[in-house]
């Protein structure tokens, strides 16, 4: 089905495997572990260390029998001497302790602390080569990652801030600066009517960037829990499309649908409405007038995929690898129709209904989006 509008569109309506580095159940050995349970190696040192002091045990015991001592007195010596013996002991394995545990948590500890006060540079080195691993040196590697993790949230919630802070200040100094020049006597009835409007665009995408940011902290929190239903995919996508009618109407642009008859998926519809309808609403914005924006729609085995595509201005490598990051706008010419913060909803959004999307794009070349999503089948 190919149309140039969507006016005449009739639409019939009549489904662990764990990585490695990531975290194991309970009672299963973790692969990155090298050293092993039981060591030949170990077993032979002290089999060799105790046949020593079983026979130094036997030559004192000897050597009191040759001096015709009575046995209390040869047993008090080999009592003596397996005392000393314990008491040596005691001493080695304190030591080999101190060396292999101790000073590695003192460590440990030391980074903790440091981390547990704001320094998030901090890091613990593993006690043997990656090809020897324990889970000691498990849960330093850990460790480290966990630290780098906290310091990439770190750095996202301070730009996080300053971006909200910035994003803000934008429309409110467009209402507090029209607001004043309202207040002039001297205006005519046509400069307070595109004052009072240039004050409502500016209070609505307020509006809008307010609802974005919750939306995407409830999202990023889990808080909104995917309420998945079965649903016409062709249908929605059809819906969202007229949505933007007269966007596209406006702008002059071909607006050419190819969709079918009717997919089934399993989803919650209004999540993937925002997923939708923001790049349907960024390929009207990106075409310039007189270009041409697809929205294609086709069954690939058990995967539906949707497909928006236009004519615009397209982006270069570097700003399709941080496309999908929050407040990241690469052309600025349009930063004051958006605030980068859609695309970032598209992505979690999908992540959440277990889809995937991909981009593809070159400056001057326009720009293909990609929604794949399991179908109901049979």
């Amino acid at each position: 089905m190919k149309m140039k509008g969507l006016k005449n569109l009739e639409i019939q309506l009549p489904e662990i495997q764990i990585k490695p580095g990531e975290t194991h159940p309970f009672g299963e050995e973790d692969p990155r572990v090298r050293r092993r349970a039981f060591s030949w190696r170990m077993f032979i040192l002290i089999l060799l260390v105790l046949c020593l002091l079983s026979a130094a045990n036997v030559m004192i015991l000897e050597m009191f029998l040759k001096m015709d001592v009575f046995s209390i007195l040869a047993g008090m010596g080999v009592g003596t001497y397996w005392i000393g013996m314990a008491f040596v002991a005691a001493i080695v394995i304190h030591q080999v302790s101190c060396h292999k545990f101790d000073k590695p948590m003192r460590r440990l500890s030391r980074a903790m602390r440091a981390v547990a006060q704001g320094d998030f540079t901090v890091s613990v080195a593993p006690v043997h080569k990656r090809n020897k691993f324990d889970y000691m040196d498990l849960m330093f590697e850990d460790f480290n990652r966990m630290v780098q993790e906290l310091s990439s949230i770190e750095t996202m919630k301070d730009d996080f801030i300053a971006n909200v802070s910035h994003e803000i200040k934008t429309p409110l100094a467009v209402i507090r600066g029209y607001a004043s020049a309202l207040q002039r006597e001297n205006l005519s009835d046509e400069e307070r009517s595109e004052y009072a409007r240039t004050i409502a665009s500016a209070s609505e995408n307020l509006s809008i960037l307010i609802s974005n940011i919750l939306k995407l902290n409830k999202l990023e929190n889990q808080e909104i829990v995917p309420n998945a239903q079965p649903y016409d995919l062709t249908r929605q996508l059809s819906d969202c499309a007229l949505y933007h009618e007269e966007a596209w109407e406006k702008k002059g642009i071909e607006f050419d649908a190819q969709l079918e008859e009717r997919v089934m998926i399993m989803a919650d519809e209004s999540m993937l409405e925002i997923v939708f309808n923001n790049l349907i609403a960024n390929a009207i914005k990106f075409t310039e007038r007189g270009g041409r924006v697809l929205l294609r729609q086709e069954k690939e085995g058990n995967d539906v995929v949707v497909t928006v595509s236009d004519t615009g201005c397209g982006m270069d490598e570097e700003t399709t690898k941080h496309i999908f990051d929050k407040f990241y706008q690469g052309d600025t010419s349009h930063s004051k129709e958006g605030n980068g913060l859609g695309l970032a909803l598209v992505k979690r959004v999908l992540d959440i209904s277990g889809g995937s999307i991909s981009v593809s794009s070159a400056p001057s070349e326009g720009t293909e989006f990609v929604v794949r999503l399991k179908r109901i089948t049979g």
